[in-house]
């Protein structure tokens, strides 16, 4: 009975992390434009169906490949395709004390290929699809995996003396796609009109309710997120974490609010937003880790975070439509360090391994990025024409409009 009230629970968090690219999807296009709405939609739903076959072909194997026997714990495989433990040619439920093989697959692989649709966001409306998608099937497949088997599969960072802690991925999953958008976004270049004599201007969504919607969904998303990273039902476990995620978010929209309200006169809801996730993506890392009132400390530095990191970025002229670099990379290298700082685990030597895996992830990271992304460049090419970016990716890359124009159709 307690495995099954273990694995229902860990199924219903698999629906919620599925349900997070819908939210995804919608924060990326609400603040983008119109006519490139549908090509933002191509992306994220290609990113989701292509990163799930490609973790049952072989992602899952990379990430959890018994390192037991290797003393690195830097590169394992355990084999192509899913091979479930079996027992009489029945399911082997003692696999696990909280879910089944296949929930835990399931489960990890609507993680996977999160890393890429953060970098959607940031490549939007003058990365072409092609490369987009090539880039995906290597970084999903293959990085993201490696990555993630370093903490998760029980590698290298792992066994450190005072091992390297992410709950729920701050690094292995969001600084993981944060630091790919960093290079994605450095070697594609700005849109246009968005740097006029050295100085960022505006380039107003089109639908901010929309992106609204997707951050209250993302929010709703991250129950299961956080919530199923305990593996069990656990009644305390589950409940504290859902407490500090839901308190992490509050403090980072509220004072990302407060604080951009300070600097730019301005009551900004795309920032309020933003700091909402910033303060989700830094409690990721220890949210079974941390009372309530260290959450609302935790969360509300990712406001602050936030808020200083889409200035920063656009200080160094580079242009994330989303701020997906503020959010997902800066606060989730914030939320790793955090851990290291409040919560049960919190000494010298704990921020010490946070330090070691913040830097062992953006060596990797940033190295395996700009080969794929620069490789591209020089050969296919990254970036749509003047003229494609200017009318619209959908109309050039897809030929149709993610909105139709009835008045067109009267007749």
């Amino acid at each position: 009975m307690e495995l099954t009230t273990n694995n229902v629970w860990m199924m219903i968090c698999t629906a919620l992390v599925f349900f997070m690219h819908l939210g995804f999807a919608f924060l990326e296009i609400g603040l983008t434009r119109q006519k490139n709405t549908l090509n933002i939609l191509f992306k994220n739903i290609f990113i989701i169906t292509t990163g799930l076959l490609l973790y049952a072909a072989f992602g899952f194997n990379l990430m959890y490949p018994g390192f037991a026997k290797d003393a690195t714990g830097i590169f394992g495989f355990a084999g192509f395709g899913l091979q479930p433990p079996m027992v009489d040619k029945v399911l082997d439920l003692t696999y696990n004390a909280g879910y089944t093989y296949w929930t835990d697959f399931l489960f990890q692989g609507m993680f996977a290929a999160t890393a890429a649709t953060i970098v959607s966001g940031a490549v939007a409306e003058r990365m072409k699809i092609l490369p987009f998608m090539i880039f995906t099937v290597i970084y999903v497949g293959f990085v993201y995996p490696i990555a993630g088997s370093w903490r998760w599969g029980e590698g290298f960072l792992y066994k450190l003396e005072t091992p390297f802690y992410d709950f729920a991925g701050s690094t292995l999953v969001h600084s993981v796609g944060g630091w790919a958008a960093l290079v994605a976004v450095w070697l594609l270049g700005a849109r246009i009109g968005k740097f006029k004599d050295g100085k960022a201007q505006a380039i107003p969504g089109h639908n901010i309710p929309l992106a609204t919607a997707g951050v209250l969904i993302l929010w709703l998303g991250w129950f299961g997120f956080n919530g199923g990273s305990v593996l069990s039902a656990d009644p305390a476990g589950t409940s504290l974490t859902l407490v500090t995620t839901c308190l992490a978010a509050a403090a980072g929209g509220v004072v990302s609010a407060i604080f951009s309200t300070i600097l730019y006169k301005n009551l900004d809801l795309t920032m309020f937003l933003n700091g909402i996730l910033g303060g989700l993506v830094a409690i990721t890392a220890g949210a079974d880790q941390m009372t309530p009132m260290n959450a609302i400390i935790v969360g509300g530095i990712g406001g602050v975070l936030i808020v200083l990191a889409v200035s920063l970025v656009d200080k160094i002229k580079l242009d994330d439509p989303v701020g997906a670099i503020a959010v997902h990379l800066i606060c989730g290298i914030w939320g790793t360090l955090a851990v290291g700082i409040f919560g049960k685990l919190a000494s010298g030597a704990q921020f010490i391994s946070q330090l070691i895996g913040v830097a062992s992830y953006a060596a990797f990271c940033i190295a395996t990025s700009f080969i794929i992304i620069f490789t591209l460049k020089k050969t296919m090419g990254i970036r749509v024409t003047e003229k494609e970016e200017i009318e619209g990716l959908d109309a050039h890359e897809h030929g149709m409009s993610a909105y139709s124009d009835f008045r067109l159709n009267e007749h």
